[in-house]
């Protein structure tokens, strides 16, 4: 009993801290966390089968919102340079040239969103 008043205690906090509402990435991190702690709870009570359980779901979790991490890191790194290129070509007065260096930039940050 004392471990679903933690479980839910927990759940509740992450719901409340926001934790996973803005996009896919925070979901899956949130639900990483989610899982990881309510496994803690019960593997500190000896529940292993229960703690496997939610030790699973929250890999599952947690390499999907690494995966996603990643791919959003790779486009910003594109969209920096993209950005330093535009800047670039239109001190130089290369309207054009900053101009799909720009273009380039906003897809790759665009991107980054889930």
């Amino acid at each position: 009993m004392k471990s679903l008043i933690t479980a839910t205690s927990m759940a509740a906090f992450l719901a409340f801290a926001g934790i996973g509402a803005v996009g896919a990435g925070e979901h899956h991190t949130g639900q990483a966390l989610e899982h990881a702690a309510v496994g803690l709870t019960h593997g500190e009570e000896g529940h292993a089968d229960i703690l496997a359980k939610h030790v699973e779901v929250a890999l599952e979790h947690a390499r999907a919102a690494e995966k996603e991490h990643a791919e959003a890191h790779g486009h910003m790194t594109q969209a920096v340079k993209a950005l330093e290129e535009a800047d670039k070509h239109a001190k130089m007065g290369h309207a054009d040239m900053a101009t799909k260096a720009a273009k380039e930039a906003v897809e790759h940050i665009k991107a980054t969103y889930p």
